[in-house]
């Protein structure tokens, strides 16, 4: 019996950690992660600490993660009646409300501490600012009041790389808000790609999201005059020098690709077609980070 009991704790521990490691949105924050620390490795130098590295990878996805249970708190009503979101375990029931917040608040504070510790005051600050951005402007206040609350929230989504830039430099360089503003314009036509093709979700439970409120061909409109300025941005890292051809080729081939299914949503919209620029998009954002770094790996081959 003892043992059995034993087995049904253990079982009970797992699941526990499990809903909890579900409401950190594991895939936003490893997106959120690797942006950071591509950030950081753009930044770094020969006298850059792997401690400092680790430390701040390690402080900014536990940041991320608490950001992202408290999102799940937050809108634990919503995300029951949505199809996309009712699975999360706080829209389940399976995690009660003060187990979310109290896992939100010890989480957080365990990353802004490692950031304070091992990294500098500046990145943990700036990373406070983000938790808050998100979880409380974003997710409290815009996104309830206004269809342009992924514009304006976007702008913590985009904070990753200047975070590692700032745990590396301790400063915010105007290559950093490059990144930032790579990230800030692509957020829009990601979002709104997902919520075309899942605007029956959003209009059921009153979110003012683009597709609801102004209907699929300004939301498409938007898209297509955010990818294009994205298309833009994405060329400054050349500009300024921060990068050179490995990358400029690579933006040449992944804005045509984003350009090219933004002009095709908008010419014949259709909801597979949605549902495919939003993975895409998502490769877009990757493969573009990735390639500044093996863009900078080749510069250093090259020099010698």
């Amino acid at each position: 019996m003892t043992s059995l009991s034993l087995n049904l704790n253990l079982q009970g521990a797992a699941v526990s950690l499990r809903n909890f490691y579900i409401l950190c949105k594991p895939k936003v924050t490893a997106m959120i992660v690797f942006t950071a620390v591509i950030g950081m490795l753009l930044a770094m130098t020969a006298d850059t600490s792997p401690l400092t590295l680790l430390a701040a990878t390690v402080g900014i996805g536990l940041a991320s993660g608490a950001a992202a249970a408290f999102n799940c708190m937050v809108e634990q009503q919503i995300d029951a009646r949505m199809m996309r979101t009712r699975h999360r375990p706080t829209a389940r029931g399976d995690v009660t409300t003060p187990a979310t917040l109290a896992f939100a608040l010890a989480t957080g504070a365990l990353g802004l501490g490692i950031l304070h510790t091992w990294v500098n005051d500046l990145t943990m600050w700036l990373t406070l600012a983000t938790f808050v951005g998100y979880a409380v402007i974003y997710t409290i206040v815009l996104k309830p009041a206004t269809p342009q609350n992924i514009v304006i929230g976007g702008a913590s989504g985009a904070m990753p790389p200047v975070l590692g830039w700032a745990a590396v430099t301790g400063t915010v360089t105007p290559e950093a808000l490059v990144l930032f503003l790579i990230i800030f314009l692509w957020t829009p036509p990601h979002f709104w790609a997902l919520a075309l093709y899942r605007r029956e979700d959003y209009a059921k439970v009153d979110m003012p999201m683009l597709p609801v409120t102004h209907g699929e061909r300004v939301t498409l409109l938007h898209i297509l005059g955010y990818t294009i300025m994205l298309a833009l941005a994405a060329f400054m890292p050349v500009t300024m020098g921060m990068a050179g051809w490995f990358y400029c080729v690579a933006a040449v081939v992944l804005n045509a690709m984003f350009l090219g299914y933004a002009v095709r949503l908008y010419r014949h919209y259709s909801d597979a077609l949605s549902r495919e620029m939003f993975r895409f998009s998502i490769l877009y954002l990757a493969a573009t980070f990735a390639a500044l770094m093996i863009d900078r790996a080749v510069g250093q081959i090259v020099l010698g």
